[in-house]
């Protein structure tokens, strides 16, 4: 039989107005006509998971960073027997990755590397995420001390009396170069664990489906989770300002959280208020360098910054206590569950298997944990920090006449700021005037950004190119959900099936029906009701204070392993990853069952003709 394939690269038209996008990536980032036959027999799946919108020509940095940090740590630090790093091209402003495969017959010549690589760091664990956390901290703290400012009128006196010998400019060379290498940095330390977490888990998993062949993947999951994890603490500490205001009595305080400094003068103002605000001020740092987003674009917005947000998740926090709702997750519960399936399975095993299988799993326990941790640290709070330097260049430069908004540097690739940065500094230096970028930039980042929107008006082709017989890759089955299975089903499409039903991953267990609610983007959370079933193309960790609201998820892309997936089990909710089109096929408003445990989401009924917003009254999320 042959195999059906998905389009190859090629084959895609260009959105019209988008002619020409090539031009604003790197050339290592777009596929090559030299190397077309190579490329076409690759197999590229889209990461809408982690870049669900068109990249600005800044932001690849994080796709960038990301994946090749990624792939080092397979590739040349842990020497993983059969898995290198993961190949990426952006292709019409959209993220594609695929599987490198280690050649089978190198294959057994890494083990041994692999096991001394892998055996140093879980013997050592404690003390080398002890030391993570310091590098990362470092990094931030850095990062946090760079400045930007417009050049002087002339050098200080005090520079002429020193013997300084320079003009100031080298700092905002050096300052420039230095944001960009302490980004890096940190997307090195990213991976270090985040690999090893995985390769904890999939050994343990590996081993759980040779003793039991027909234990499901959730049970396994199971068996891990219940953990204190710190991707949860923000939401947490909103949760506790949400108790401590009910407990002073100054809920009246929180009436209109769009106006983040009035609802703060207005508690400061009432009795006990001051006890509140210190509470606050130390829930904000670092618990509040969170995004709504997930940190790869410069448009994510921050917690720290948009304060309406938190406020807002307060005030809903606040509104369910007082209606009596316990808000918070089901820990005592997800750790009864799991004792109560690592005893079943435990019991069924010889004394020699089960020392086995007691090491692994509390291995697994022990690193997957950091699977989510991570986060916070990286695509969160440095990342946080990262765009709110990039934009604080940004809007220097603007001063200076090199472009008409404040933030259309991201329209500039990082290497191209280089360029303009000595633009400015030479055209300074030599007292010319105004520097060339002027009369070169407004107008080409007029022409980059029709070019951006004219791509956002397309939707990224799920996959290129003919899918391999079977996907190894573990990142690429725990993370996004892309299994052998999954492809076949996307290539199925409306072929075969019953109609109405979308299968995906069985990523947390459980049955429920209710009304769907598409959520796009994060900025339409406010309109997500109680007791409404999630769907979105992907979720991002810091939507966790919708979960307590929430009857189940279901996006569109995602593994086990994924954000959504972890988060549905810890909060006790019933998920369905990976769909491939659950966001685009179904309605707000529509009926839908959702099935957890097997993967499978049924479109009950049609959605009611009144939907969207002012068809309901909003919550304040």
């Amino acid at each position: 039989m042959s195999m059906k394939s998905f389009p190859k690269p090629s084959d895609l038209q260009v959105p019209p107005g988008a002619e020409g996008w090539e031009e604003l990536y790197p050339y290592y980032l777009v596929f090559q006509d030299a190397l077309k036959a190579e490329e076409d027999e690759k197999f590229w799946f889209c990461d809408s998971q982690h870049w669900p919108t068109v990249f600005k020509p800044f932001e690849t940095i994080g796709g960038e960073f990301a994946v090749k940090c990624l792939g080092q740590y397979n590739a040349r630090h842990l020497m993983i027997p059969n898995a290198n790093g993961i190949d990426f091209r952006i292709h019409l402003g959209y993220l594609y990755m695929s599987p490198l495969p280690v050649p089978s017959e190198q294959i057994a010549a890494r083990v041994p590397d692999f096991e001394a690589r892998i055996g140093h760091y879980f013997a050592n664990w404690d003390t080398l995420l002890e030391q993570w956390h310091v590098k990362v901290k470092g990094t931030i703290a850095e990062m946090e001390t760079l400045t930007f400012e417009a050049l002087p009128q002339q050098v200080p006196m005090a520079d002429i009396l020193s013997g300084k010998a320079k003009d100031g400019s080298e700092v905002l060379l050096e300052n420039y170069d230095r944001l960009i290498q302490l980004c890096y940095q940190n997307w090195q330390y990213h991976f270090e664990f985040l690999n090893l977490g995985y390769i904890a888990y999939l050994d343990f998993f590996n081993f759980c489906k040779e003793v039991f062949p027909n234990m499901p993947d959730q049970s396994i999951a199971t068996m891990v989770q219940g953990v204190d994890m710190e991707l949860f603490r923000p939401d947490d500490e909103l949760k506790d300002l949400a108790k401590l205001a009910v407990e002073l009595g100054i809920t009246g305080a929180f009436s209109d959280t769009d106006n983040p400094a009035a609802t703060l003068a207005a508690i400061a103002a009432a009795p006990s208020g001051e006890r509140w605000l210190a509470r606050w001020e130390e829930a904000k740092d670092p618990w509040f360098n969170f995004t709504i987003g997930n940190g790869f674009y410069g448009h994510d917005k921050y917690w720290i910054e948009h304060q309406e947000i938190p406020l807002g998740f307060i005030a809903d926090y606040i509104h369910r206590l007082q209606g009596g709702a316990n808000i918070m997750r089901p820990t005592d519960k997800l750790i009864q569950e799991k004792d109560r399936i690592v005893s079943e399975y435990r019991d069924l095993l010889d004394p020699e298997v089960r020392e086995i299988f007691d090491a692994k799993r509390t291995l697994a326990a022990t690193a997957y944990p950091y699977v989510e941790n991570h986060n916070f640290y990286i695509e969160h709070w440095t990342m946080g920090v990262f765009w709110r330097k990039v934009r604080e260049l940004s809007r220097m430069l603007h001063a200076q006449g090199l472009w008409n908004e404040p933030e259309d540097m991201l329209y500039l690739g990082r290497n191209e700021v280089r360029d303009v940065l000595f633009d400015l500094v030479t055209s300074w230096g030599v007292g010319a005037g105004a520097p060339i970028g002027n009369v070169v930039w407004p107008q080409e980042i007029e022409r980059r950004r029709g070019i951006v929107d004219a791509l956002k008006t397309a939707r990224p082709a799920p996959a290129l190119n003919t899918p391999p017989e079977v996907i190894t890759e573990p990142f690429t089955r725990m993370l996004w959900g892309i299994t052998t299975e999954q492809v076949q089903q996307w290539l199925a499409g409306d072929d075969e099936g019953e109609t109405g039903v979308l299968k995906g991953m069985a990523a947390s267990p459980g049955l429920v029906e209710g009304p769907a609610r598409v959520v796009m983007h994060a900025d339409d959370l406010s309109e997500v009701q109680a007791g409404e079933i999630l769907v979105a193309p992907i979720t991002a960790p810091s939507w966790g204070p919708i979960f307590g609201k929430i009857k189940a998820t279901v996006t569109d892309i995602g593994g086990m392993m994924s954000h959504a997936a972890i988060v549905c089990r810890e909060y006790g909710l019933p998920a369905v990853t990976g769909t491939g089109s659950a966001s685009t096929t179904i309605r707000t408003g529509q009926m839908l069952r959702v099935d957890g445990t097997k993967g499978t989401v049924e479109i009950l009924e049609e959605a009611p003709v009144v939907t969207g917003p002012g068809a309901h009254s909003h919550s304040h999320v």
